[in-house]
């Protein structure tokens, strides 16, 4: 969970994100980008910072997920992703979240409560894989593209759905065929969205942040029977 302070186009930020690597010898150093208990309290640690001195944060999200491993359950994973919910819901400086790749289950949430909540075009972002969604539904793997389906799991589903609140458009091809492209309109919008947080009073803030996230999802009720 690298992170620490930043400048975009002269604008000093504090940056926090999952890193995967390009190859398997940094995939392996960073953990396929599955955070390990400490990463969640380092980053939290760094969002305590930008509130001391007022800085906006960035967090960029991809991750398959929390690392699941016995020792991150003996260090309380699960303790360390909740405490940064509830944190994250109280800072009081803007917030930009951003999934560029991979956006699984809490490990993804662990650094997603945020003002704007933004999604590469090509990224996904779920509480479960489709690979393990089918397995617990229709009990076999083979399954996963209807899992896909059902689970609604791409920028332009979660944005019909109010999940998210801006698509940013890749190159053609995706982000990896030109990651200069990509970085720029990554970029663009991420200051775009901090300055139209910064104008917003720090009280009504925090007060737009949890109706955000207390909307989310529907129930219905049913009439008791006489």
């Amino acid at each position: 969970m690298p992170g620490g302070f930043a400048h975009i186009e002269g604008r000093r930020v504090i940056v926090v994100g999952h890193q995967k690597g390009r190859d398997t010898k940094e995939n392996l150093r960073r953990n396929f980008g599955s955070a390990h208990p400490e990463g969640y309290r380092k980053a939290l640690r760094l969002m305590k910072m930008a509130e001391k001195f007022g800085l906006p944060i960035v967090t960029l999200i991809d991750t398959p997920g929390a690392y699941p491993g016995i020792g991150a359950e003996e260090r309380n994973i699960a303790e360390a992703i909740a405490f940064n919910l509830r944190e994250m819901m109280m800072l009081r400086v803007p917030i930009v979240a951003v999934v560029i790749g991979e956006g699984g289950s809490g490990g993804a949430l662990g650094i997603g409560v945020a003002d704007r909540v933004l999604m590469m075009e090509n990224s996904y972002y779920s509480v479960i894989s489709p690979e393990g969604c089918a397995a617990i539904l229709w009990k076999d793997r083979k399954y996963a593209t209807e899992a896909a389906t059902a689970l609604k799991l791409s920028a332009a589903d979660l944005m019909d759905l109010g999940i998210i609140d801006e698509v940013i458009p890749e190159p053609m091809g995706g982000a990896h065929h030109d990651h200069v492209a990509a970085a720029n309109n990554l970029k663009k919008e991420v200051i775009r969205q901090i300055t139209e947080l910064e104008g917003i009073e720090r009280d009504l803030l925090l007060e737009q942040r949890y109706e955000k996230f207390r909307k989310f999802g529907e129930f219905r009720e049913r009439g008791r029977k006489a």
